[in-house]
């Protein structure tokens, strides 16, 4: 669940912190200036709120900043918005800014973002759904004791490298065969084509997701972080922004996303090569009762029910 159904008492607060906007329930700009990393997952759904936007009178200006630039453009009012808060990745940059009082969390806008050891379904199926299971020796052969991970010198690798270390899971004499992503999928891909057991760093949200029915195993000595190596993806605004903006901040708090619609739009986009407006049109399209719980209390510039607009415009 999103922390922010408190948030609905945040903005109310954060509306009445502007007297003027209060009395013209009208929002101070017109422009979204909107921090976009170059991930899949987040390019696709920016421009799907850049879509739900244009009907209600707003823009969308596209930064392709990193993260760690991000969060400083937030800091310095030349950013407004992010919608990859990645948490516990980006944990530094998050307790900075949240320091200096800069940003409004609005919380998780993917529910069920993960990590972790991940085996194909057809694996998971045939009862492997936990890491301590790895340290069954014909487990273990099955495998070949090996992992496949992404790049040396990774995050990711090094806590699989301190696991091989403290023989965790028995993971001891197991190897690690890191290269790319698409090198690492590239051999995900070669196994499940043969249905052979093939063990990798998995994550969700990810086209690998509903392409290899990917399944990630408990973890629970958290080798990839507490939790079985759950992570935040955070809706994350200037505080600026969001006392000036109170009716688009409110949307941006209602715009949300399972891992597996994120995954499947990720796929569609990635791995199918769709062009990024259709993707986008084609999502909201679909799934009309998700764009009216995002635009749930709503409204235009000009004040006018949002969900109106936007079914128009499809």
């Amino acid at each position: 669940m999103k922390s922010s159904r408190s948030t609905l008492t945040l903005l109310a607060s954060l509306a009445l912190a502007g007297p003027a906007l209060a009395d013209t329930n009208t929002d101070r700009d017109d422009t979204l200036s909107l921090v976009v990393p170059p991930w899949p997952g987040v390019t696709v759904k920016s421009e799907i709120f850049s879509q739900l936007i244009k009907p209600l009178g707003y823009t969308i200006e596209i930064q392709e900043l990193s993260s760690t630039v991000g969060y400083n453009t937030l800091q310095t009012g030349d950013s407004d918005a992010f919608l990859a808060g990645w948490l516990p990745a980006q944990q530094e940059s998050y307790d900075a800014a949240m320091q200096a009082g800069a940003i409004v969390d609005l919380g998780n806008n993917v529910n069920g973002a993960r990590m972790g050891f991940a085996v194909p379904g057809y694996v998971y199926e045939a009862g492997i759904t936990s890491a301590e299971q790895l340290a069954d020796p014909d487990v273990a052969e099955r495998f070949d004791n090996r992992i496949f991970s992404i790049e040396s010198g990774s995050t990711v690798t090094d806590m699989l490298d301190g696991a091989i270390s403290a023989n965790t899971y028995g993971l001891g004499d197991w190897d690690i065969a890191a290269s790319s992503t698409p090198g690492m999928l590239s051999m995900v891909k070669s196994a499940v084509a043969e249905q052979k057991w093939v063990l990798y760093y998995g994550w969700t949200p990810h086209w690998m997701v509903p392409e290899y029915d990917t399944r990630i195993l408990d973890d629970p000595q958290g080798v990839f972080g507490p939790d079985n190596g759950r992570s935040d993806v955070k809706t994350i605004v200037s505080k600026a922004y969001a006392e000036a903006n109170p009716n688009l901040t409110q949307l941006l708090d209602q715009f949300v996303f399972s891992a597996d619609e994120q995954s499947e739009f990720i796929s569609a986009y990635s791995l199918q090569e769709r062009d990024l407006d259709v993707v986008a049109h084609d999502w909201l399209a679909d799934h009309p009762e998700r764009v009216a719980a995002f635009l749930e209390g709503v409204e235009t510039r000009d004040g006018h029910d949002a969900l109106t607009a936007v079914e128009a415009s499809l």
